[in-house]
């Protein structure tokens, strides 16, 4: 069984990775991007029957810092 899980900086937390990927896009010609929020995704290869409140569990401890960061699961 896979699991995907998204990982974002929460709305109002800087992101200074996103504003330099947007000042470098800027640089580049693409002047119409007014905002960019860099995150991470992380694939876990989990064993049959692992539950998605055990993969909550693995995000609540070691895969998001829940106090600037908001994840979203996939399961599939």
């Amino acid at each position: 069984m896979k699991a995907r899980v998204h990982v974002m900086l929460k709305t109002g937390v800087l992101d200074p990775q996103g504003e330099a990927v947007r000042h470098a896009l800027g640089a580049l010609g693409f002047d119409g991007v007014e905002g960019v929020r860099q995150g991470k995704v992380i694939e876990l290869d989990l064993a049959e029957g692992t539950t998605e409140a055990t993969v909550k569990e693995m995000c609540e401890k070691l895969l998001a810092n829940t106090v600037i960061e908001s994840y979203t699961i996939e399961l599939g």
